[in-house]
């Protein structure tokens, strides 16, 4: 199947259509994970540069990137925003956004466009192997998975120093792309991905992308997208962690299948294969 191509031209019909066995099946890998080729971090990697000239060019970067994001999302595909104005419930704190994943272009950008702040994103390693992008993500938010046990503590410092920094943290609990779905997938790693705004005892948005047919056909049968923020969800102070990733996973859920309700338009097909 295509990779960049699937998100930036109309393709047949007949090749939008996916079968999945489960949830967790992934329609788009990169060489590394089709040769199942473990990807790691690059040696001395700092999570959080030091340089104050690298934080300083840093900055810049990401302010160049959320400007090119807004015409992109406005201009490619006709994006529409609601609910940013519930964002201002977090005002003086670092909040997590949740969002569905059906769009690598999009899931860049829009979480950029969407928040009313710097946010830092969760990716996977092998995002770093990108072509001509990989090298830049870190610059512009990127916090990669660590492997090694010395990584992921040097992860889980990084994230709550940007949440104690007052930036959003953004996390896609349906883990793989699948490409313009309408559906909200269940969270592979359960309620998991909640520890950051538990630990931190912050609120979370969801942020979910719905697709609708295009008034024009200047981009054939492509779509476009409508974008829903919606919170904040509080963790309780009564409660225990585990407690509050369970509740605030539900919620978050919960929040997402509502607004993909929305959808009003399916240019993507995906067929569970039956059982012989």
């Amino acid at each position: 199947m295509a990779k960049a191509e699937l998100f930036q031209k109309d393709i047949p019909k007949e090749e939008r259509i996916f079968y999945y066995e489960s949830e967790e099946d992934d329609p788009i890998k990169t060489d590394e994970q089709e040769k199942k080729v473990e990807v790691g971090l690059p040696e001395g990697y700092e999570f959080i540069p030091k340089n104050p000239f690298v934080r300083m060019y840093s900055s810049i970067l990401f302010h160049i990137f959320r400007l090119f994001g807004r015409y992109y999302e406005k201009g490619f595909w006709q994006a529409k925003f609601y609910g940013r104005e519930k964002l201002k419930q977090a005002k003086g704190k670092g909040y997590v956004i949740y969002a569905n994943h059906t769009n690598p272009f999009h899931d860049v950008f829009g979480p950029a466009i969407a928040a009313d702040r710097r946010i830092f994103t969760i990716v996977s390693p092998v995002n770093l192997k990108v072509p001509g992008i990989g090298k830049y993500l870190p610059m512009i938010g990127a916090l990669p998975l660590g492997k090694s046990k010395e990584e992921k503590k040097a992860f889980h410092e990084a994230v709550d120093k940007r949440l104690k920094q007052k930036n959003a943290l953004v996390v896609y609990p349906e883990a793989h792309v699948w490409p313009y779905a309408t559906k909200i997938r269940h969270f592979p790693a359960g309620d998991k991905s909640f520890k950051y705004a538990t630990r931190n005892n912050l609120p979370i948005f969801t942020m979910t992308t719905t697709y609708h047919k295009r008034k024009d056909n200047k981009r054939g049968d492509l779509p476009r997208m409508d974008v829903y923020v919606d919170g904040p969800f509080f963790p309780d102070e009564n409660k225990t962690e585990e407690e509050n990733r369970a509740i605030l996973a539900k919620k978050a859920y919960d929040s997402m299948v509502k607004y993909s309700k929305n959808n009003s338009y399916e240019y993507f097909e995906y067929r569970k294969k039956t059982k012989k």
